[in-house]
């Protein structure tokens, strides 16, 4: 649970960029009532309430700087309902917990929000989350603009998408935050770690997977960022391969890209190793290119500096490496200008990180023109992948290498937060020799 004083926080720098007569309005994720799976809040939510129930909206309203009133709406505590799935936190007990002025009834939220939005000029609201709640805010609307036309009252002319602002707030990390990616980054290391040291021919996939899952329990995560991906052999070339039920054998490579969810916040680590513990040749000369890159890059990540200029030091290293090795031909500035190197590496260097594993960040900016401020957090991800049609000599087919550590942007420099588990290839071979029963 994030501490109270951050919420507040947090309300109040959202408040402070509200306009006048103004309301903003921000829902939870609808209950799936035919679906009952795992309920993933909308983070953006969570992120003003650190409230983890459906069917709930926060609304703050500003009149102007001296009046200011949050209101919470939720559902009601239901003795039936709580004995087959779990409490309720109820309006009484919001009033505190949540640190709101009034708390009402889920079921009463139409009859409430017209009365609660009429007289105000301005709406904040995030079109196209969810079509019910789209739905109910067009009635509110659609009914104080039918009393507008009697002369009963006004209504509101202009809505405006909170998403940029609370975004933007997103992509700055407080330090309670960066600590709960911490954590999670070094729960996500210590999985990483037992993959690495479980990891044998014969096993299938989803068996290391499992091992992944049980650190993940074992040390306060219930639960992953993403679907673990475990690609052996040349399922090392799938960027999102999930299936994980390949037997994996001797001589391949097995890429791992698996994060822990640490009281909401992600990490996403990728490491690379031999399923017998010893790299080939082959997989060290590519191996040693990707590892080469993520070092450069994470040498130069500063305040400052922008992902594009990282990335495009990174594409130099990894087509001159490539050149060396006879798998690229020509010159650097003709592979370039023809992106025939994107056969090997086609995806982002990065990605923002934080509630999400693909956090948010600015609208007008995408992340590759971002200048890096202090307190963002965000990943380095290099990757080499070699399928079987690339004309390229047989014994690089089917070696696919991702390396990715989790970054912490300081006033001078950065921080790793996945660093706990290995990555040099000497490390990583004698991890995987020091332990091979668990």
């Amino acid at each position: 649970m994030i501490s109270i004083n951050i919420l507040k926080n947090r309300r109040k720098k959202i408040i402070s960029q509200m306009v006048y007569d103004s309301a903003i309005l921000l829902f939870a994720t609808p209950d799936n009532k035919q679906n009952k799976c795992k309920f993933n809040q909308n983070k953006d939510f969570w992120y003003f309430t650190g409230f983890n129930e459906p069917d709930s909206l926060l609304v703050m309203i500003k009149k102007d700087d001296k009046f200011i009133r949050k209101i919470l709406f939720n559902r009601s505590r239901d003795f039936d309902e709580e004995i087959w799935v779990g409490r309720r936190l109820g309006q009484d007990a919001a009033l505190s917990i949540i640190d709101v002025d009034y708390a009402f009834p889920w079921n009463s939220v139409y009859e409430n929000l017209y009365k609660l939005l009429s007289g105000l000029k301005v709406i904040y609201h995030a079109w196209g989350e969810y079509a019910e709640v789209d739905q109910l805010v067009l009635n509110v609307l659609k009914y104080l603009n039918e009393k507008r036309l009697q002369g009963k009252g006004s209504s509101p002319n202009t809505i405006i998408d909170w998403r940029p602002l609370v975004h933007k707030m997103r992509l700055f990390k407080d330090l309670e935050e960066i600590n709960y990616i911490r954590t999670s980054g070094k729960i996500s290391a210590l999985a990483h770690t037992r993959a690495m040291k479980y990891c044998r021919p014969g096993i299938f996939e989803y068996q290391l997977e499992g091992e992944i899952h049980h650190e993940f329990y074992l040390h306060g995560s219930r639960f992953t960022s993403y679907d673990t991906i475990i690609g052996s052999g040349i399922n090392s070339c799938i960027l999102h391969y999930t299936q994980n039920n390949t037997k994996m054998r001797s001589g391949d490579l097995v890429l791992v890209d698996a994060g822990c969810n640490f009281n909401e916040y992600a990490s996403d680590i990728t490491r690379t190793f031999p399923v017998n513990g010893k790299f080939t040749q082959q997989q060290r000369d590519i191996y040693n290119i990707v590892l080469n890159s993520l070092k450069t890059a994470a040498s130069i990540l500063k305040p400052n500096i922008s992902i594009r200029d990282i990335n495009n030091i990174v594409i130099q290293i990894m087509i001159n490496d490539l050149i060396k090795l006879g798998l690229l031909t020509g010159t650097l500035d003709e592979i370039i200008s023809k992106g025939s190197y994107r056969k090997f590496f086609m995806h982002n260097l990065s990605h923002w990180l934080g509630l999400d594993v693909h956090d948010v960040g600015y609208y007008d900016i995408s992340i590759n023109d971002q200048v890096l401020k202090p307190n963002m957090v965000l990943t380095i991800e290099p990757g080499i992948y070699i399928l079987p049609d690339i004309h390229v000599p047989n014994e690089y087919h089917g070696i696919g290498v991702r390396i990715e550590d989790n970054f912490i942007i300081t006033e001078t420099g950065n921080e790793c937060t996945t660093s706990g588990v290995v990555k040099e290839i000497k490390d990583i071979e004698n991890t995987m020799e020091s332990l091979k029963e668990i």
